[in-house]
């Protein structure tokens, strides 16, 4: 109750500072692009306008990133089949991980539908694939992809906070080098990354859980030193009508 307090805190106080800092990115954005329009491309003066517009449009990204995960942020939800988004979300992994590094598919096509944000699905696959490449990055390791449909019963809801009923099961799990039960208890901590720097902002993981909270879903990890570790992500399936 205590840590569910604390994250609750710490996610009103960034979503506070993140809304006011908003409101400073829109002149810096702005700014920048009218300067752009009007300055000739081949000056100095157009790429200091460029690189300040880009690093604007970056701060921006970062905003969304800490109102997901304060859950604070509007998004349209429609109805979405994960499947679609995941075949997606491979096609664009597979061309920036190395060949060495072997993927695994095992996907249900005929899962039903979630009721989410395309976008921020597409962000949950692409972060667990890339945290997945980065715990076997230093050896020719595997990355398993599984995605079913699942009913959870009363005597077999072992994920916490989860209602019986159907659901969708994304999981993605590597063999790389696991982590330890201390560092478990702290990966959906915002600012918490055992990345080396500049690899990671420790943001990852903490709006992942956001994003799935906001829908209404689970997250949980699975790890043991040396051997790898298992994330399972659990999204309500809407009823079908009959």
């Amino acid at each position: 109750l205590q840590q569910a307090q604390k994250m609750e805190s710490i996610g009103n106080l960034a979503g506070g500072i993140a809304h006011d800092f908003n409101n400073l990115l829109f002149p810096i954005i702005g700014m920048s692009e009218m300067l752009l329009e009007d300055l000739p491309e081949d000056s100095l003066e157009y790429e200091n306008a460029e690189e300040i517009f880009q690093a604007g449009k970056r701060a921006g990204d970062l905003v969304k990133q800490i109102l997901a995960f304060s859950r604070q942020s509007e998004h349209k939800m429609s109805p979405v089949r994960v499947q679609n988004v995941l075949k997606e979300v491979l096609k664009l992994s597979r061309s920036t991980i190395p060949t060495n590094i072997e993927i695994q598919q095992n996907i249900q096509q005929n899962c039903g539908l979630v009721m989410a944000d395309p976008t921020q699905i597409h962000q949950i696959g692409m972060n667990l694939i890339t945290n997945a490449f980065h715990a076997i990055e230093s050896k020719n390791g595997t990355i398993d992809i599984e995605l079913k449909e699942i009913t959870l019963k009363d005597n077999e809801l072992s994920v916490s906070e989860l209602q019986p009923g159907q659901y969708i099961k994304l999981s993605v799990s590597d063999n790389g080098i696991g982590m330890s039960e201390d560092t478990i208890q702290k990966i959906f901590e915002p600012y918490f990354t055992t990345k080396e720097l500049g690899k990671g902002t420790g943001l990852g993981l903490a709006v992942l859980y956001g994003i799935v909270k906001e829908h209404k879903g689970e997250i949980n990890v699975y790890s043991e030193l040396g051997k790898g570790t298992a994330f399972n992500v659990y999204l309500p399936l809407m009823k079908k009508i009959s």
